[in-house]
């Protein structure tokens, strides 16, 4: 039986019981994904976009669901302290794949901006759920996107109405919780309206050991003139396996900063797509990825140019260590007529033993004559040279390869525009490269030793 006969099944015979615990604006387009996910299965290896990752390989395993939408026993306020100096958040948590109900002194919001379930959300404001939900995330072109709108039940609704600004940043922690192997399928609703600004931080943490399946679906829409930051910090284990679809739209003259962060995961497969619809639109997309072990990361990602004088900046850094494999393919797509475009992709990429393998991809399509493109990737290993000048100069070798790898990925960290995550992340990467569990002081469920 092929590996998607079970879920085809599953959705069959429980479509009921997911439409039941979902709101009418999740449901409405599960008809057309189940649809669209029958029609094109899960993706091989023989398909370009999926090439470096066995889509299949990871759904076979029998995963329990939550689609009865049981209450997990956890209130994660007691349990996690986010304990990053001089960062003060916005804190809310979702638990698996259900937002967490729970009333924090932290969680306090402007009047007007809307951040809560976006199950609950939909029933409260259906006609804003209505126009955007499922608008960017085409389930008739990529499988992982159809079989989240089929399964997905909960998530997140995020909504900064015209003009405001939001001087203090909102964290959301997705905590994976189960006592059996167990898979969950999560959406996140962005939408900032003509001349908002709003910073976001998404933080993955694995509270069990047992192996976990997470698909995720982002859609964000950025309005006019708008200013948004969007982080991703992956801190899991090796036991979970995580997809992940980002859909971004801006308007003219939005900005936009997506940062995400792999430190530690057991196979990762992120793919961006952005879409660059107003004149003036900026993107400014990083990641960075530090495996080891037999890790996998695997970045895709997709920036359409559709008008003129938009401008992309792109910037992928992976460290592989070990047995680790790394993958990434972006693609740039100058459309015709996109002139003045201005667009820069670079990966570099680091690994540090024979034995770990990177592969990249970086591509430009240009149908417009009047742009300033330019693209690259590098694959290496350490610079011998340096190594042997560090240990002339009193620097064991363990430290000087620390100190090229920590000085290899910098520059993706000082893109990130809050000064308190930044340098936490350069105290999280330092303790990833020395070995040490990069867990947040004063988390229960990290049980730091």
């Amino acid at each position: 039986m092929k590996v998607e006969q079970q879920y085809i099944d599953l959705f069959t015979q429980c479509e009921a019981m997911i439409c039941k615990h979902s709101s009418e604006a999740m449901n409405a387009p599960r008809a057309k994904a189940f649809a669209d996910f029958e029609q094109l299965g899960f993706p091989t290896r023989k398909q370009e976009k999926y090439k470096y990752t066995d889509v299949s390989h990871f759904f076979a395993p029998d995963y329990g669901l939550n689609l009865n939408r049981l209450e997990i026993p956890v209130n994660p306020y007691e349990v996690f302290k986010c304990d990053v100096p001089n960062m003060s958040t916005s804190l809310y948590f979702v638990v698996n794949d259900a937002f967490d109900k729970h009333d924090h002194p932290s969680a306090q919001l402007p009047e007007g901006v809307i951040l809560g379930s976006l199950k609950e959300m939909a029933e409260i404001h259906p006609e804003l759920v209505k126009k955007y939900y499922g608008k960017l995330a085409d389930t008739s072109k990529d499988a992982l996107t159809a079989f989240n709108t089929m399964f997905a039940q909960d998530g997140v609704l995020l909504y900064i109405p015209k003009n405001m600004v939001l001087e203090k940043p909102i964290q959301l922690i997705n905590i994976l919780r189960a006592d059996v192997n167990f898979m969950v399928n999560r959406r996140i609703l962005i939408i900032v309206e003509d001349g908002a600004q709003a910073k976001f931080l998404i933080c993955d943490h694995a509270m069990d050991e047992v192996n976990f399946l997470s698909t995720q679906v982002i859609e964000a829409f950025i309005g006019e003139n708008a200013f948004f930051d969007l982080y991703e910090l992956e801190e899991t284990h090796d036991s979970t396996v995580r997809f992940s679809n980002l859909y971004v739209n801006q308007e003219a003259n939005s900005n936009v900063q997506l940062n995400g962060v792999t430190l530690r995961n057991g196979t990762t497969r992120n793919t961006t797509e952005v879409y660059l619809s107003g004149r003036g639109a900026e993107i400014n997309l990083c990641g960075m990825a530090i495996a080891d072990k037999n890790e996998q990361v695997d970045n895709h990602t997709f920036i359409d140019h559709k008008v003129s004088d938009c401008t992309s900046n792109e910037l992928f850094k992976y460290v592989l260590d070990e047995q680790a494999v790394g993958a990434f393919a972006g693609k740039v797509l100058v459309r015709e007529g996109a002139q003045h475009t201005s667009s820069q992709q670079t990966n570099c990429n680091l690994c540090a033993t024979r034995e770990a393998r990177m592969y990249t991809q970086p591509q430009l399509e240009i149908y417009a004559d009047d742009v300033k493109c330019s693209h690259g990737a590098t694959v290496g290993q350490l610079d011998e040279n340096a190594l042997f000048y560090m240990q002339q100069r009193g620097i064991g070798l363990k430290e000087a390869r620390l100190l090229l790898m920590f000085a290899f990925v910098n520059e993706v960290i000082d893109n990130i525009r809050m000064d308190a995550l930044k340098d936490r992340l350069h105290l999280l990467v330092e303790k990833r490269f020395r070995g040490e569990l990069n867990k947040c002081r004063g988390c229960a469920i990290c049980k730091e030793g």
